[in-house]
């Protein structure tokens, strides 16, 4: 019986040799690509647990001593509810200090960035000196906040201050105004101060704004014709837009919490006229020993300020949509 000739099956290439071991490791590949994303997790589980615990850890011991009733020395006596918001919400102090929070946080804000917007744009031109006078701008920044505010106490002194002495001099007033003793000037002056304090930081997010936009558009408008004023309303504030932004969202935040001017300018006097709710939680917590209340007034700052930057982000995420749908 004869039989056909045996079919030899040529030898194996160094290609079918790269092709099945391809193929055999693509499942182990697979499962090496999908388990690839959790060593990231896995590496910043430690930091993030840490970071929660730092963050929930206060937030959980103000929450429960608001619903306790509170010794002056921190000891937790009996569960309360809300009767400390309601002791909170009836003090008229309270309302008042609420009242200048809110006027404090406005007018600071307001004022510190339509100052250091044209502060930018002349710190921003080439001219000689620019960097001692960017050194000058910039130095008070430097400084502490409660040491600022020793300072302005000083020059708003009744009797020696430097305000009343320079005035008197130019003959603008005939003798010493109280400025800190009384209501009506008190809380201005500190908002003044607030905005001065204010400026160095604020100049310094419009600077790193500026510094990012192309010297070529200017350029262009200027070959174009475009005015001076145009140049601002039309190129410099759209591209400062993101940067205005993140200045108004970062003092609102600070100046709100800004506890130091008002402080150890007038401690919230007189009469209760120049508190805001820091100063405020502070003197119930310290000087009057209900930290309970404190703690209350606490998270009420802290669910205006979360409420305002979510409402914020959200308008200013539409407004944006909105433009880029109309351009």
């Amino acid at each position: 019986m004869t039989t056909g000739p045996l079919k030899q099956t040529p030898p194996a290439t160094a290609t079918d040799l790269n092709s099945a071991s391809t193929s055999m490791s693509r499942p182990k590949r697979a499962e090496r690509n999908i388990a690839l994303p959790r060593a990231p997790w896995l590496l910043i589980v430690p930091s993030l647990v840490l970071a929660l615990f730092i963050i929930s850890y206060p937030i959980f011991n103000i929450v429960w001593q608001s619903l306790h009733d509170v010794s002056r020395f921190g000891q937790i006596r009996d569960f309360s509810g809300l009767q400390n918001f309601y002791n909170v919400f009836g003090d008229p102090v309270f309302l008042s200090a609420l009242k200048n929070t809110l006027i404090w946080t406005f007018c600071v804000v307001v004022g510190t960035v339509g100052l250091s917007v044209p502060v930018a744009l002349v710190l921003n031109q080439d001219f000689y000196g620019r960097g001692v006078a960017r050194t000058i701008v910039m130095l008070p920044w430097s400084v502490s906040l409660t040491m600022t505010a020793v300072v302005w106490r000083w020059a708003f002194n009744d009797d020696y201050g430097m305000v009343n002495v320079t005035l008197q001099k130019l003959g603008l007033i005939g003798g010493p105004i109280h400025w800190l003793a009384t209501p009506e000037y008190a809380f201005p002056v500190e908002i003044a101060v607030g905005i001065l304090v204010s400026i160095p930081f604020t100049t310094t997010i419009f600077l790193g704004g500026l510094s990012s936009v192309p010297g070529d558009i200017y350029e262009a408008a200027r070959i174009d014709g475009a005015s001076a004023w145009q140049q601002f309303r039309q190129l410099t504030l759209p591209l400062l837009k993101p940067f205005i932004n993140m200045a108004i969202l970062l003092n609102v935040i600070y100046v709100f919490n800004s506890f130091p001017i008002i402080w150890v300018m007038t401690q919230g006097g007189p009469d209760d006229s120049t508190h805001i709710l820091v100063t405020y939680l502070y003197e119930l917590g310290f000087r009057l020993g209900r930290p309970g209340e404190a703690a209350a007034v606490s998270l009420i700052m802290l669910v205006i300020l979360f409420a305002f930057s979510v409402a914020y982000l959200r308008v200013q995420a539409r407004r944006g949509s909105a433009e880029g749908d109309l351009a």
